[in-house]
């Protein structure tokens, strides 16, 4: 699962600041195996106006190793109408305790290890009588969901899909509900004709039914666990793709039919390089990829049948300046062999799915777009680590209160970067021979983080107790001084723990002399203080620590402007090296020659990124500094290669061109087909010369106009004369949240406010559910990690509340007594 905390254009600061669990008197274990799922049969038929699923179950089981005479099954708020054993083509029926949780099953005999036998269950699955207990990546847990299922919002597609991680599949069929199981499926999907069906494995029938509804056949012939069973339903226009012979298809909504192969069609090549990559070559049958409205989350790895957050969908605009879910979609197809082929043994061992799923991202972006781009990726993960409460947190964790608590930054960013460190230490080929020997040894099965660590033991040779000790089992990182001496013939680097636990790891320091690197690796021991001395011909200019940034460590050191200019100078190689080089001589810029001649420098450097850093580090308030790079300014806005560093550059131009010198310059950019680039334009042309528009709004994306706050505080009071309630769907977070902006994003205030006024004040009954889902999500957040928070988004709610009793008041009638209940029943959750 690809975790997206916190949508939309608000990001907060409080993302990732996860409190650790340390009472010692909690252990999870992995789930014990009483009987061993085999088969689950599904014949399901859902019904939209009641929501709610009929279903049957023929499910094959064996006692694991024990001989049992009883079996107790999850199945989470259904009503249970049989229970039968399936014997010699018989039901035979059998006792059982319901207590809408679990069912407890006597079986008519005492079966031994290896005897097969068959239960069958009627059932009625009720996914909306279950209690909201979402957390802070998976922010729902009714397992089935119904979106818009009476048709009664306009422009919003009616679908249904399931979302089984980490135990809610048993919301809606009867299992074993742990990620130790395994099980091949069949399901019978039975939907109104007009619908679209995906699930697991390959379709093998569609059957028209007598009364308007069609059911499809699904079979998977090869064992997965019950949280990866995937069912989704709805109007998606399916577009077709391949990988040596199967089906590579992608679901999405209609409108985004032509480009969904520029959004997924480098799913093929993905799956050809993590083959090669992992030494495993794709096992499944198929790979779909489905684009669903409200997703609990940001994607789902489900067996062959992935699923993605509305957000997936992406403009021809957007697309042109980035592909900004192709980090998910490359993350979601690595959990097709970490986590769907080798499965997690229990929730605290996560890090064996969602770690891999995290490196792949860099993986894949270092394969495609080399090392520069997976770097960048791999840093801003980091940063999502770093600056969350998260030291005190052990990778592998067996020590928390309920299994959503694994899904957080130490085991999804720090736990990628982990493997990043180990594939340093050990090399690529022993690394990738590690996990092809992983891979081949636990297919189809479950393992745990010590049988990762035995794997790699395995191929190299090495113990790696010592790593896994200190990252896995262990919490935090080092936290470093660096203190630099320079004697006659040699520099002394001193690095100082200033954290504990201490920690031991190679590393490696680049001492440079008249621009020339001599790289050194040294072994940092477990101790306090380590010094490193090393022979220079006459004085070192420049030393560089972790030099090739492997190490998951915070260096805190001082160098001179010149040293900072230097290091981005003088390295070539490394991202970070460069990047913190920039983002230092943005502060030496005014006072030191060199510092803005390396800024300059950098606005040609061959990443796109450190181009937009350098652009974002000019001070062009400055005369000296505004002369000489204006023209460079506008050259890029003109003709560098990557959309979003032209947006920059206008971006920077907007800010110092009072006179209008360059109005052409902009008039033109907003035919760009690039929407960052339209974005950038029109903050200028709405500020500083609006009558110069030459577009209608109405011929700009909203997209486009959501990132420009002055004119959406403009248009926001003619779209509210003209009805133009079509826009909600890009409003409604920004407007939910109005009373954060003047903290998180102050110049969208006042357009939040506009916003949040006409939503609440107008009869549309999908958008005061969004904006009562966007508190309810910031709510799960908030009450584990910011509960001093909750009092704010309390006030928020109850101001909405206030506004729509309002305007039912004015205007009653059936569907705002509707807005009105389920606003106050919002308001009611959020004061629990």
């Amino acid at each position: 699962m690809k975790k997206i905390l916190i949508t939309g254009i608000v990001s907060l600061s409080f993302i990732f600041t996860n409190a650790q669990n340390t009472g010692s008197e909690i252990y999870k274990p992995e789930a014990e195996r009483v009987n061993a799922l085999i088969h689950t049969k599904l014949d399901v038929k859902l019904n939209f106006d009641t929501q709610t699923l009929d279903g049957k179950e023929w499910i094959t089981l064996s006692p694991y190793f024990y001989p049992t005479d009883s079996l107790t099954l999850d199945a989470n708020h259904m009503i249970i109408k049989n229970v039968d054993l399936v014997k010699n083509g018989k039901n035979i029926p059998l006792k059982y305790d319901y207590d809408n949780k679990v069912i407890k099953i006597k079986l008519d005999k005492k079966y031994n290890r290896d005897e097969e036998y068959k239960v069958f269950i009627e059932y009625i699955a009720q996914p909306n009588k279950i209690a909201n207990e979402g957390g802070k990546a998976i922010t729902d847990n009714k397992g089935l969901y119904f979106i818009n299922a009476d048709g009664s919002i306009p422009n919003k597609p009616i679908q249904a899909w399931t979302q089984g991680e980490t135990q809610q599949s048993s919301a809606w069929f009867p299992t074993i509900d742990r990620p130790n199981q395994k099980t091949t499926e069949e399901i019978s999907i039975t939907v109104p004709e007009k619908f679209v069906t995906l699930s697991n494995g390959t379709l093998t029938s569609k059957i028209n039914n007598a009364d308007g509804t069609r059911t499809d056949n699904w079979r998977q012939t090869q064992k997965h666990a019950p949280y990866l069973f995937f069912m989704g339903v709805g109007d998606f226009a399916v577009v077709e793709d391949s990988w040596k012979g199967r089906p590579v298809n992608y679901y999405v909504e209609p409108e985004y039919k032509e480009v969904a192969k520029d959004i997924f069609g480098l799913t093929p090549e993905m799956i050809t390089f993590f083959s090669e990559k992992f030494g495993y070559e794709y096992p499944w049958d198929k790979y779909s990829q489905m684009a669903v409205r409200d997703f609990v989350s940001g994607a789902m790895e489900n067996t062959t049948a992935v699923s993605h957050m509305e957000r997936s969908q992406q403009k021809k605009g957007q697309l042109i300046d980035e592909n900004v879910w192709e980090s998910v979609i490359a993350h979601e197809l690595a959990h097709h062999w970490f986590g769907d082929l080798v499965t997690t043994e229990s929730w605290p061992n996560l890090t064996v799915n969602e770690s891999f799923a995290n490196y792949s991202e860099y993986l894949w972006f270092e394969h495609k777009y080399g090392k520069d781009y997976a770097d960048a990726h791999r840093a801003e993960a980091l940063q999502g680590y770093l600056l969350g409460n998260n030291f005190d947190k052990d990778l592998v964790r067996f020590n928390i209160h309920s299994n959503g608590e694994m899904f957080d930054a130490v085991t999804y960013n720090k736990g990628g970067y982990i493997l990043h460190m180990l594939r340093s230490y050990l090399g690529d080929d022993a690394f990738f021979e590690g996990l092809k020997y992983y891979l081949n040894t636990h297919e189809f099965g479950k393992a745990e983080a010590q049988e990762l660590r035995l794997a790699f033991e395995h191929v190299s040779g090495k113990d790696l107790n010592w790593f896994f000790n200190q990252w896995y089992y262990g919490n935090g990182h080092p936290i470093i001084d660096v203190v630099e001496e320079d004697k006659p013939g040699e520099v002394v680097v001193n690095l100082k723990q200033t954290q504990q636990p201490l920690f031991e790891f190679p590393l490696t320091i680049d001492v440079y002399e008249n621009g020339v690197a001599t790289r050194h690796k040294v072994w940092v021991k477990k101790q306090r203080i380590n010094s490193f001395t090393f022979k220079v011909k006459e004085k070192a200019d420049l030393v560089v620590v972790d030099a090739i940034n492997d190490i998951l460590a915070v260096f805190n050191e001082t160098k001179t402007p010149d040293q900072y200019a230097n290091q981005y100078l003088w390295n070539k190689d490394e991202f970070q090296t460069r990047y913190d080089a920039i983002q230092k001589l943005g502060y030496n810029q005014l006072n030191n020659k060199n510092a803005l001649n390396a800024l300059i420098k950098a606005l040609d450097d061959p990443f796109y990124s450190i181009r937009i850093e350098a652009i974002k580090s000019l001070d062009t308030s400055d005369d000296i500094v505004r002369q000489k790079v204006e023209a460079k300014l506008v050259d890029i806005a003109k003709n560098d290669k990557k959309t979003l560093v032209k947006a920059e550059a206008l971006k920077k131009l907007a800010t110092i061109d009072n006179e209008k010198k360059h109005l052409k310059l902009f008039k033109d950019a907003l035919h760009s087909e690039s929407f960052s680039v339209q974005g950038a334009t029109l903050e200028y042309l709405s500020e500083k010369a609006p009558d110069e528009i030459n577009v209608a709004p109405d011929e700009l994306d909203i997209k486009v106009v959501v990132n420009s706050p002055k004119l959406l505080e403009k248009l926001i009071p003619e779209w509210r004369k003209e009805n133009k309630i079509e826009y909600f769907p890009e409003l409604n977070e920004m407007a939910a949240l109005f009373a954060f902006m003047p903290f998180q994003k102050p110049e969208y205030t006042d357009a939040a406010k506009a916003a949040f006024d006409w939503i609440l004040s107008t009869n549309d009954l999908g958008s005061t559910k969004a904006v009562a889902k966007t508190y309810q999500n910031y709510y799960n957040f908030m009450k584990e990690h910011q509960p001093e928070a909750i009092p704010f988004l309390q006030k928020m709610a109850q101001k909405a509340l206030s506004l729509k009793t309002e305007t039912y008041n004015q205007y009653p009638n059936d569907s705002l007594k509707k807005q009105v209940e389920i606003l106050q029943e919002t308001v009611d959750e959020l004061a629990k």
